[in-house]
């Protein structure tokens, strides 16, 4: 047995260094895309005839963005477990992603070469993030285990500082220097992430690529599905694969799909949630902004997210859960998702009421838009944060990867749903009836058919009651 040691892994500090850089370099560069696209490519005359048209295409834009960055961590960590380890996919995709930022910093006035810078940061953040926090954990021992949560504290700590610097920040850049510096300096950033992360290369703890592993979650549910007439009387359509996979292996799949039916209702919860990075940002334009006699840049509102997010996670954790189930109210995760996506609701309500005074011709206080973060963020803690910990814990040891690989899909579903929305808007095809303050209340009754049929599928969803988790769940950023 291998004695606790006191030292933390030499690693420790280029992994969290690279990851601080890596995520101030995403947000900074989301907290200004939309915005940008309207002004700089969609309406640079400011002809309000256009405006929405315009909206709607760097909407949908943006959030294609966030379905490929989303998406991607499926295969980049199949690609790292498979094939070249996590260090080789960090280090390829972090070059790929620097050429993203360069090409965002050159291709200012080109938007058929800006979208390919997006389409590889796309590319480089979808697998830095099905690596980078498993990594971490690689980096432990037996011996120094009993660090783990604390390390993962700080790693979770420089994604918060990445963010809030950067939303502050790049906004700040971009209105006084323009778009190129705007773009340059994330680049900088990512650049130094892929530097550190390299000098650190003779330190890590590398996890050999295990091959092509075949008992997997995709391997035998297609089997399951191609040979579905050889199943029997009481029998599940996954036990079929039995015939030619590891019996354990297919009752671990089961687990993942007991996820599944939870997961069902979380994309349209990201389809709303990721609209406060773009839609909102939008709208924040159209508001008087002044606050104790500062007047905020629109891309600047966005930072009281991570800030009531960092404030209610203990609250919650600490004081609401505790004393809900004191008073015989038991939060239960499925009680807690259900919550989230009320609150979710209760934030848009916001949001449209905001955008009917904006349609109105009248100039709304910003504190409006502050109260619906604030809701939102609440709901982020009961929904993303309870989420991610229930994929985590009901699922099986074996498929606990696959489980977080499918919960960032929720994510990509979600997106791809809202830009296919808003592209529709932009062609004038069917969904741009929904103007103003109607786009918002379509989401909002969207949400709403979700959480009534939400009612009555929770119930009766079985919830593992042994869990075997292993390392920590800490709250990240979308």
């Amino acid at each position: 047995m291998e004695l606790k040691k006191s030292s933390y892994p030499k690693s420790i500090g280029y992994i969290i260094a690279n990851e601080g850089a890596e995520r101030f370099s995403f947000y900074g560069m989301r907290s200004i895309l939309a915005t940008f696209l309207v002004f700089h490519f969609f309406n640079p005359t400011m002809n309000p005839l256009l405006q929405i048209t315009a909206e709607a295409k760097a909407n949908e834009t943006t959030h294609f963005f966030v379905s490929l960055a989303y998406a991607l961590p499926f295969v980049g960590g199949l690609v790292a477990d498979w094939f070249f380890g996590k260090y080789k996919v960090i280090i390829y995709v972090s070059v790929v992603y620097c050429i993203g930022h360069l090409c965002l910093a050159l291709f200012d006035h080109d938007l058929e070469k800006f979208k390919y810078g997006l389409i590889l940061i796309a590319i480089g953040a979808g697998g830095i993030k099905s690596c980078v926090s498993a990594n971490l954990g690689d980096q432990f021992t037996a011996g120094n285990k009993h660090l783990m949560s604390k390390v993962y504290g700080w790693f979770y700590f420089s994604i918060n500082a990445g963010s809030v610097l950067s939303t502050i920040l790049i906004p700040l850049i971009y209105d006084r220097y323009g778009a190129k510096w705007a773009f340059g300096i994330p680049g900088i950033l990512m650049a130094l992430a892929t530097v550190t992360f390299f000098l650190g290369r003779k330190t890590y703890i590398n996890v050999p690529p295990s091959g092509v592993n075949k008992n997997n979650f995709a391997f035998i549910s297609i089997y399951a599905l191609l040979n579905w007439r050889s199943k029997k009387k009481k029998q599940s359509l996954l036990d079929v694969a039995k015939e030619k996979f590891n019996h354990q292996k297919v009752e671990d799949v089961k687990t993942v799909y007991n996820v599944l039916a939870v997961f069902a209702f979380i994309p349209i919860f990201w389809a709303l949630w990721d609209q406060n990075l773009s839609e909102w940002v939008l709208q924040a334009t159209k508001m008087d902004r002044h606050i104790l006699g500062i007047n905020l840049l629109p891309e600047q509102i966005q930072t009281v997210n991570p800030f009531f997010l960092l404030v209610f996670i203990p609250i919650f954790n600490y004081w609401l859960y505790p004393f809900l189930d004191r008073k015989g109210l038991k939060t239960t995760p499925l009680r807690r998702i259900g919550a989230g996506l009320v609150l979710t609701a209760i934030s848009f309500v916001i949001i449209a009421l905001i955008q009917t005074s904006i349609d109105g011709g009248a100039t709304p206080a910003i504190g409006w838009q502050v109260l619906a973060y604030a809701i939102l963020a609440a709901a982020e803690v009961l929904v993303s944060i309870t989420g991610l910990e229930y994929a985590y814990t009901q699922a099986s040891k074996s498929m606990k990867s696959t489980m977080i690989a499918i919960w960032l899909l929720t994510t990509a579903l979600g997106n791809l749903f809202t830009a296919l929305v808003n592209r529709s808007i932009s062609n004038d095809g069917f969904f741009a009836q929904f103007k103003g303050a109607d786009y918002y209340w379509f989401f909002i009754g969207l949400l709403c058919f979700f959480i009534v049929v939400y009612l009555f599928v929770s119930p009766r969803i079985k919830e593992r009651q042994e869990t075997d988790a292993t390392s920590p769940i800490q709250p990240e950023l979308n």
